[in-house]
């Protein structure tokens, strides 16, 4: 049996024609580098928006584009139906209405990128007004110190659930419920038999949701900063990325969702200014969204965090302290659910036995798959709880300003986010589809 020299090689070794010289390296080498989608964009203009527009919509990938779609269709239907909906009170009324439930939701959503869930953020938001109120007023704490510790007290809360799930191995569904039942109990029992504690009007927690920057350099100063501070990272960010080679977006889709985001952040500091001013709690909430941010995207423990979301064995492979991580989530959605029922007693300038009940678990819950953060982990953005409270609070105002009974109002909120769950289900089965999930 002969073997034909010419065509066979020995492994690890190139034949003459492979050993060939190339006439036009650069030719050649643009012909095996694979080509980013994005950058069509720069080339064709208007027409690369609308091809990237369809590769999205093909792989999964459209973000919160379908959030802030929806949200621009509720305003739109609300305002014709009322002509109040868009009023500056109402506004108002919407963004410190949504601060409770949304600081709740900013700590779901690292619960959600780990893939699982907290069902005890209602009960420690109730828990933790009520032990402030009972130190501030009934004990004569300062009421600093009192706000300090019902925080620390929720932290220490979410790590003793955290420990639980990451430590002894029980669900995190199991655990969280069974602490969903013992602070509601906890909350009961500190409030006492009256149940009630009225808080002072002047004091700390009050003036949480009651305060106003009443002067109008106050909102447009605010906007002046989230828009620069929106276009430098983002061209910060691009330059980085193109100096390492690394596809980035053009200088003009920069400047474009700069000057969206400038409309919409000057126009609601002119709707601000027409009422009272800009509100203490819109700043403070911007603040916490802004740091959780930050801290999930520009730091190493929330690279570990989508880590855990992706594949919890690879991530142990890879040398994370998975149990540490997890305790510290859970920690993390505690703190933030004890903040959230300060808000929330803030609104109603007192800590009483139906706090952290009712449907308040559910819309955080709700705010957060709304916004586009995936109940299957490693998806989403703690802007996610920003925009989904405000589809939820929008249209419960909007519903509220039409008369619409208490149970239709139930229903809607249930077909929003029904409706969002299974566009999560499709853009996951699409992104498996198109190889990136």
């Amino acid at each position: 049996m002969s073997i034909d020299k010419t065509s066979a090689t020995e492994p690890g070794t190139t034949s003459a024609q492979d050993a060939a010289p190339v006439e036009n390296p650069e030719a050649a080498a643009a012909a095996v580098t694979a080509v980013d989608p994005r950058l069509l964009v720069q080339e064709e203009g208007l027409l690369g928006y609308w091809n990237e527009f369809k590769r999205k919509m093909k792989a999964g990938e459209l973000g919160s584009l379908p959030v802030v779609v929806g949200l621009v269709i509720i305003c739109v239907i609300f305002q014709a139906l009322n002509s109040n909906f868009l009023s500056a009170q109402n506004i108002n009324d919407v963004t410190i209405t949504m601060v409770g439930t949304g600081m709740i939701s900013v700590g779901i959503v690292f619960v959600l990128l780990l893939g699982e869930i907290d069902l005890s953020v209602g009960s420690v938001s109730g828990a933790a007004s009520a032990l402030m109120a009972v130190l501030a007023v009934n004990q004569g704490w300062p009421e600093w110190a009192a706000v300090l510790l019902a925080i620390a007290a929720g932290v220490a809360i979410g790590a003793l659930h955290g420990f639980f799930f990451a430590v002894l191995g029980a669900p995190a569904f199991a655990v969280t419920l069974a602490g969903l039942l013992f602070w509601l109990g906890f909350m009961l029992k500190v409030l006492g038999e009256d149940g009630t504690i009225n808080l002072d009007g002047e004091g700390l927690v009050a003036k949480l949701t009651t305060y106003y920057f009443s002067d109008i350099a106050a909102a447009y100063g605010l906007a002046v900063v989230v828009v620069a501070v929106f276009f430098l990272t983002s061209f910060l960010g691009n330059r980085r990325r193109e100096a390492a080679g690394i596809p980035a977006r053009p200088l003009s889709d920069t400047v474009l969702r700069t000057v969206l985001l400038a409309v919409v952040a000057f126009a609601a500091a002119y709707m601000y200014n027409q009422y009272k001013g800009l509100p203490l709690a819109t700043v403070i909430f911007l603040v916490f969204l802004v740091a959780t941010d930050f801290l999930l995207r520009r730091t190493t423990y929330g690279r570990k965090v989508f880590a855990l979301g992706g594949s919890v064995e690879a991530s142990r492979r890879a040398g994370i302290n998975v149990t540490a991580v997890r305790i510290s989530v859970f920690a993390i959605s505690g703190g933030f659910a004890a903040i959230g029922g300060l808000f929330l007693a803030s609104k109603i300038a007192s800590a009483n036995q139906s706090a952290g009940t009712g449907d308040l678990l559910m819309n955080a819950i709700a705010a957060a798959v709304i916004g586009g953060t995936s109940l299957f982990g490693g998806r989403g953005r703690t802007w996610n709880a920003l925009l989904g409270v405000l589809v939820i609070v929008s249209i419960q105002y909007g519903l509220q300003l039409q008369s619409i009974a208490e149970p239709v109002k139930y229903m809607i909120t249930a077909a929003v986010l029904l409706t969002t769950v299974v566009i999560d289900s499709i853009t996951r089965k699409t992104q498996k589809t198109a190889g990136r999930a």
